[in-house]
């Protein structure tokens, strides 16, 4: 049980880093500027439920993708903890990908499927993170990993309701530096994931 507990913890910590809500709730705002309210809700909601799925999609086929394309686990786990302390490095230096920051977006709803849903909720970093917690794991857990990921999906959901009234209260100061403390713990993440993909290869 405490077992469980742990690592119900260590999951709701890496995707409360790696999708950062409170981050993308700005670029939410900039790429809905302009949108009403049932636009904005509408978009809000799509781009949630399709992130949902992307994520539990690998999940659940997980381990199928790697014996599909003859993936080992420490290969998986070396090249996934580059990636994902590549991304927390970016974070920790302020910079955003090109899609990130587009400005000029047509308001409609393709937008809650890209950038949105992939790669903003649902992008690299958050479907290897999901597919690295579920590598070598009980069904329990892979359950657990979905669940906690539609919990996330629905506090990411409720950020991006809220944060014309969240931005205004807490400042845009403030929501940076949680920005660059997500990415310290994203880029320590992915530094332990190599550690184990190390330690997995050389038998340590």
């Amino acid at each position: 049980m405490d077992n469980l507990i742990t690592f119900s913890i260590t999951v709701f910590t890496g995707f409360f880093a790696i999708t950062n809500p409170i981050s993308n709730m700005t670029l939410f705002l900039s790429l809905t500027q302009g949108a009403d309210k049932k636009t904005k809700l509408d978009i809000n909601k799509r781009a949630n439920i399709i992130a949902f799925i992307i994520v539990t999609v690998f999940v659940l086929l997980g381990k199928f993708i790697f014996e599909l394309f003859n993936i080992s686990i420490p290969a998986f786990k070396i090249t996934g903890g580059i990636l994902i302390f590549y991304i927390g490095f970016d974070m920790l230096q302020s910079k955003q990908s090109s899609v990130k920051s587009i400005n000029d977006v047509h308001i409609d709803e393709n937008i809650a499927v890209s950038p949105l849903a992939i790669p903003i909720l649902a992008g690299p970093g958050t479907i290897v993170t999901s597919m690295n917690f579920v590598s070598k794991v009980e069904p329990i857990q892979i359950f657990l990993v979905i669940a906690i990921f539609g919990l996330m999906s629905l506090i990411t959901y409720f950020t991006f309701r809220l944060s014309d009234h969240i931005v205004r209260i807490v400042g845009y100061n403030v929501i940076s530096v949680i920005g660059k403390i997500m990415g310290l713990i994203i880029a320590i993440i992915g530094t332990g994931m190599i550690i184990e993909g190390i330690k997995i290869s050389f038998d340590l």
